[in-house]
């Protein structure tokens, strides 16, 4: 009994062992945020890119039809918007659209279309990173 209860005690120690040795799994939005080698997320940054453009270092001016991202994306980034084609767009704000920033491939796409026709330059990786963690607080 008692050296059952010593491989009991050994089984139990080595899988909490195990459990804190693991590492903890990042879902795909922390892994595309981790991806841009960028340093610490600054949703205020991310704020202030999203409803003022001109608030943007080297801001170098996009398309004059859509001067910042409430153009498109609303007021709000809880509220969907709309292309200038008339197409519905879904709001950016993860608690509304919860597998926003989850697939590389879009968030690469649109990173680079909306940035260039918004800022008139691609955005950093900072840019993108705060921009991310703001729209994760909405």
């Amino acid at each position: 009994m008692n050296a059952l209860k010593t491989l009991a005690l050994a089984l139990a120690i080595s899988a909490t062992a195990l459990a804190v040795s693991a590492p903890v799994q990042a879902g795909p939005r922390e892994d595309i945020i981790a991806s841009f080698g960028a340093g610490p997320a600054n949703p205020a940054n991310g704020q202030k890119m999203y409803l003022q453009t001109e608030s943007v270092p080297n801001y170098g001016g996009g398309k004059p039809d859509t001067p910042n991202c409430t153009t498109c994306h609303g007021k709000s980034p809880q509220q969907g918007g709309e292309t200038r084609t008339g197409k519905p767009i879904d709001p950016l704000a993860v608690s509304r659209t919860p597998d926003r920033y989850t697939d590389p491939e879009k968030v690469a796409k649109w990173f680079l279309r909306n940035c260039q026709g918004v800022i008139g330059r691609e955005c950093t990786p900072q840019e993108k990173v705060d921009f991310i963690s703001y729209m994760m607080t909405q």
